[in-house]
């Protein structure tokens, strides 16, 4: 593997901030010159040339606001962020805006006056008049997780309708027909796509719908306890329920677990998100997994060749797929 600005770093007891600083032109001490081209000799150290692109009259540094620090999805999106932006020498404010969208705007005005080079901001919805504001300055923002209607940025994104799609229909070749969905709140982006693919699996296998089985939730414990609870009250239960991101699926196990509701003999069970939870669980949980560390180096790598002027030209959206993994959590329904 080739040496980084962080392994020159590390060689020479020096500051990233230092070696960049070197390597972008800027004055450093004359001892630490010498220690920066005897590392950069002895690591055989290659200038990467979108770093080199990269125009000096910055701050080095990158705005990253999430919608939650509690959120265990976002912050590895970050850690991915940072370990990529690090190579670069870039350091980032991070921020919670704690899914509020006047805290949203609070916190993109703070990192506009911050003066950072960009910002890769998991979006509230709604009201896009703060981010429009942000890219007239000529900040380059990246979205991830969600698209935002009339504002042309860059998004990176999981592929959520084939991630419900792939999901639902494990449910259905193994011979479920009444499938709950967990989903998140009303005229949220993820939440709109995921509930696409729950349809149109249904559709596709010419299914009926059942509107009672359609349930939203806040993606967080809470509605996911409650929701799960819900849908094993009903007079007819579903046999197969799809939770639809980690916190709710976190609930919806304690519900679960409080309810002694045996899996899968009394209802089978997908989450998503989290590979370590799965392995926990028992029986061990079928999920859908995102592609996090994918979600933060794409984001950041776009952001990059953003400020290098390589990514010219109209925004992109870049679409990562999810991986299905099925474990013991689903049962197969014989003559249903």
């Amino acid at each position: 593997m080739a040496a980084t600005i962080k392994d020159v770093a590390k060689h020479t007891g020096l500051s990233i901030a230092t070696i960049s600083k070197y390597i972008n032109g800027g004055n450093v001490l004359d001892k630490n010159k010498k220690k920066i081209e005897d590392a950069i000799k002895t690591l055989d150290f290659r200038v990467n040339e979108l770093a080199r692109g990269l125009k000096t009259n910055r701050t080095m540094t990158v705005g990253v606001l999430i919608l939650s620090l509690e959120n265990i999805f976002f912050t590895s999106i970050i850690s991915s962020v940072e370990n990529v932006l690090l190579q670069y020498g870039y350091s980032t404010i991070i921020c919670d805006c704690r899914s509020d969208l006047e805290i949203e705007k609070a916190k993109l005005d703070f990192l506009v006056s911050k003066k950072v080079d960009g910002i890769i901001m998991v979006p509230h919805g709604g009201d896009v008049v703060h981010i429009k504001k942000a890219l007239d300055k000529n900040i380059p923002i990246v979205l991830i997780d969600r698209m935002l209607k009339n504002i042309e940025c860059d998004v990176v994104i999981s592929d959520n309708i084939n991630a419900a799609y792939d999901a639902v229909e494990q449910f259905i070749i193994r011979g479920h027909r009444r499938i709950g969905i967990i989903a998140g709140p009303k005229k949220i982006y993820t939440t709109e796509e995921r509930l696409k693919g729950y349809v149109r699996v249904h559709e596709d296998y010419a299914i009926g719908l059942d509107g009672n089985l359609i349930r939203y939730g806040n993606y967080d414990v809470e509605s996911g306890y409650r929701i799960l609870g819900e849908l094993m009250e009903m007079d007819n239960p579903p046999t197969g329920i799809f939770v639809t991101n980690y916190e709710m699926t976190l609930g919806a196990i304690m519900a679960v677990n409080d309810k002694n509701i045996i899996i899968p003999d009394e209802v089978s069970l997908i989450g998503f998100d989290n590979i370590q939870m799965a392995r926990v669980v028992k029986p061990p949980l079928s999920i859908v997994e995102q592609p996090v560390k994918g979600i933060g180096e794409t984001a950041a790598n776009v952001l990059l060749k953003r400020l290098s002027g390589e990514n010219g030209g109209i925004p992109s959206i870049y679409r990562l797929k999810t991986e299905m993994l099925i474990k013991d959590s689903v049962k197969t329904i014989i003559n249903q």
